[in-house]
């Protein structure tokens, strides 16, 4: 039977980052370790009410409050590191969305200024029934409701960015971050190249459910319990964030505009293929071309993200980043049994 290293850390309220980079470690682990994580939601467990206007609670930047960062010991620059997510549930029964003043895609923003008013601000609760895997949504105006599949995932995973650079939790750039991809879901490997001695990863803001593109800006914000597979990929470069479910391989782009961010992430596995799969740029190029599947991560932060993703079942038979993500998925069910 396969021993574990097991930590857990729930942070105080003073323990909390706000940047990606330029945070002490909260903790230092070595490569191969469980952990078990508490997150709070992007609001801080502020928003609880319809009274409870994000501009009335929320004292900016202050949101998407991370649990770390933590030091991983032996990770080096040019390494990378893989986040293998075991389980991530809610910790709350309920999620909180918003409208918020200048900010989401449909309502002018302070990037693009129009000349009508931005939407009225408002506060949607929503109850999480995890003993039925629910979400359910409830309109303001009338009697409708709709029970939602609970589809929990974390809009926030990164590390400290190179050079020196501190970043929002708000922002999703090389280094991850806000990517806010519902694909960043239990059974998925997160790889990430390591900027600096110890990687220095943190993560938050829970997700309860989220479309696709985040339209409003907002998803169902909950708190997290969130079990992690922390392994390293030593010598092994990762410019953009990565991710490896069962079924697919998947690189995430963020930039502005939107058309950036897509090239971005389907330049990245068009560069994964040659680099695990040995095809020929142009080869990689044209299979991507036919088979790629893009979803929008999302289209309302400083950065828009966007995933490429690949079927594994059209590649070659081979494990990818150095069949990390087989090892991980085999450790977790260890773990669980």
């Amino acid at each position: 039977m396969t021993e574990f290293n097991v930590v857990s850390f729930s942070p105080e309220p003073g323990q909390f980052a706000w940047t990606f980079g330029g945070v002490p470690p909260v903790m230092k682990v070595r490569p191969g370790t469980v952990m078990r994580l508490w997150s709070e939601d992007a609001f801080g467990g502020r928003v609880r009410g319809e009274g409870d206007l994000v501009s009335r609670v929320i004292e900016l930047p202050f949101v998407n409050p991370q649990t770390g960062p933590f030091f991983v010991d032996g990770a080096e620059p040019g390494d990378t590191l893989a986040i293998h997510f075991i389980s991530i549930m809610p910790s709350r029964d309920w999620g909180a969305s918003s409208t918020i003043p200048l900010f989401g895609s449909l309502t002018p923003t302070v990037r693009t200024a129009m000349l009508s008013e931005p939407l009225p601000e408002r506060i949607w609760v929503y109850e999480i029934d995890v003993s039925r895997e629910a979400v359910i949504f409830r309109a303001q105006s009338g009697e409708y409701s709709v029970e939602l599949p609970l589809d929990p995932m974390l809009g926030t995973v990164g590390v400290a960015p190179a050079a020196f650079e501190a970043r929002s939790s708000l922002v999703p750039d090389m280094f991850g971050g806000n990517m806010d991809t519902p694909e960043m879901r239990a059974g998925v490997t997160c790889y990430l190249g390591v900027n600096v001695e110890g990687a220095l990863f943190s993560l938050g803001d829970g997700h309860a459910r989220q479309g696709e593109g985040e339209t409003c800006g907002v998803a169902v914000e909950t708190a997290m319990d969130t079990v992690v597979l922390v392994d390293l990929i030593k010598s092994r470069a990762t410019s953009w964030p990565r991710l490896e479910s069962d079924d697919y391989l998947m690189s995430i782009g963020s930039s502005r505009p939107l058309e950036d961010a897509f090239r971005i992430a389907h330049a990245d596995l068009v560069g994964w293929l040659q680099q695990d799969f040995g095809l020929e740029p142009l080869d990689a190029y044209q299979l991507v071309t036919q088979a790629a599947e893009t979803p929008i991560a999302n289209a309302v932060d400083p950065n828009y993200s966007v995933v490429a993703k690949i079927r594994k079942s059209y590649l070659p038979t081979v494990d990818a980043a150095a069949g990390m993500h087989t090892s991980c998925r085999e450790r977790a069910r260890s773990f669980r049994a």
